[in-house]
């Protein structure tokens, strides 16, 4: 796919979850598709019938098993990312140039035994609950960026919530 190909792509919509935990520690998995030890938070796409805060709470469920959650803010703005270019042109058949996604932040209102990504469509093979501003280092480059937004968004909130407010 060349780059004039691919700039005229637009962006699949999404959503990404931020799980916080009562200590103020981020849930992340490692994809089982994914080479090497990238982790990231859940994500997915938005069905034609639900609004973003649905996709959320229903990707939550399909990814890690639990709903056991509430939501606790919404990203000001849409964030987007773009695919390299050999990514690109096999995820969602080629039709998308990256995603462009609403990110929740949500409180974890469960315990770790509620959490079970073997779902379904299992689509992670190992999970847990990190520090936020580990998040840059943990994704895929392409993701850094975009997890660095959200820490400047989300940051203040998630880190009183690690204190009990």
């Amino acid at each position: 796919m060349t780059m004039r190909t691919r700039a005229a792509l637009g962006y699949r919509p999404g959503v990404g979850l931020m799980l916080v935990n009562g200590e103020g520690r981020v849930f992340v998995a490692r994809r089982i598709d994914t080479p090497g030890k990238a982790w990231q938070m859940p994500q997915g796409g938005i069905n034609e019938d639900e609004s973003p805060p649905q996709a959320a709470l229903r990707e939550l469920k399909e990814e890690i098993g639990t709903d056991k959650a509430r939501i606790i803010a919404e990203s000001k703005d849409w964030l987007s990312y773009d695919l390299p270019a050999d990514l690109a042109g096999k995820l969602w058949g080629g039709r998308y140039r990256g995603q462009r996604q609403k990110w929740y932040l949500l409180r974890f209102t469960g315990s770790d035994a509620d959490i079970d990504i073997h779902t379904a469509e299992a689509e992670f093979c190992a999970w847990k609950w990190v520090e936020l501003d580990a998040l840059p280092e943990l994704i895929v480059p392409f993701k850094r960026q975009l997890y660095r937004d959200l820490i400047a968004e989300f940051g203040p909130l998630v880190r009183a919530l690690g204190q009990g407010e």
